[in-house]
């Protein structure tokens, strides 16, 4: 997870929070165009994230891992916020149709396990996106961001993840190319700046998006019958 909630707080309160959180919602916006009367879960610290759907889903969570303390929205919207343990979500089987990971992933615990309570929660028909600090680009090395905490992930390592947790990748995208950089100058040139990058240098996002499904026949223990069906066979 992120160093502490106070930190990314404070990080997405400034100047370059705000234009990394606006252009990593761009992608996010593309992949999930209308989220109207859905449930909605996010994973890790999603404030900056979910308060984009808050007003158009019919259930909007975030649940922050105790790791990193609680994490609030914002003075005068209502408190649709929780914190949990990574491994044991306090949610029914089946509950949403949207789940977003931020900060979330790259230095959980378990993740893993953190995954497989996602598989849980998540209903047969929902989508997980998954925003991780890319491990080639330059916002996974300064730790002054939350991006610079915890394990990067390239593009291949969430999805050889993904697929060990019963998940399947839909779609990959990428996002921040800006600079960490404080500069006016550079902040004012975000969209051009991701523009270009997304066309000439993609494998260098500060973070990559990872859309998945439920891989359900993953789930389904097929092998295991199958010898024993064989085995009962050979003995008549």
């Amino acid at each position: 997870m992120v160093a502490d909630a106070h930190a990314a707080a404070e990080f997405y309160g400034t100047a370059r929070g705000a234009v990394a959180a606006r252009l990593i919602r761009a992608r996010l916006d593309e992949i999930w165009p209308d989220l109207r009367g859905l449930s909605v879960l996010g994973i890790g610290y999603t404030a900056p994230y979910l308060r984009h759907w808050r007003e158009i889903a019919g259930r909007c969570i975030a649940a922050t891992p105790e790791q990193i303390g609680a994490a609030r929205w914002p003075a005068g919207v209502p408190n649709l916020s929780c914190t949990v343990a990574e491994d044991a979500l306090p949610f029914p089987d089946l509950t949403f149709d949207r789940i977003l990971l931020v900060h979330g992933l790259e230095a959980a615990d378990h993740a893993r396990r953190m995954l497989r309570e996602v598989w849980r929660v998540l209903k047969d028909d929902g989508r997980l996106l998954v925003v991780a600090p890319n491990r080639a680009g330059m916002w996974a090395h300064l730790e002054h961001t939350p991006f610079g905490h915890g394990h990067p992930y390239s593009a291949g390592q969430i999805g050889r993840l993904l697929a060990g947790s019963m998940f399947h990748v839909e779609h990959r995208e990428t996002a921040l190319y800006l600079p960490p950089t404080n500069l006016r100058l550079v902040l004012r040139s975000a969209r051009p700046i991701e523009r270009l990058g997304r066309r000439v240098a993609p494998r260098f996002a500060g973070v990559t998006v990872t859309e998945a499904v439920k891989d359900l026949y993953a789930a389904m223990p097929v092998t295991a019958p199958a010898r024993r069906r064989l085995v009962l066979a050979e003995a008549a």
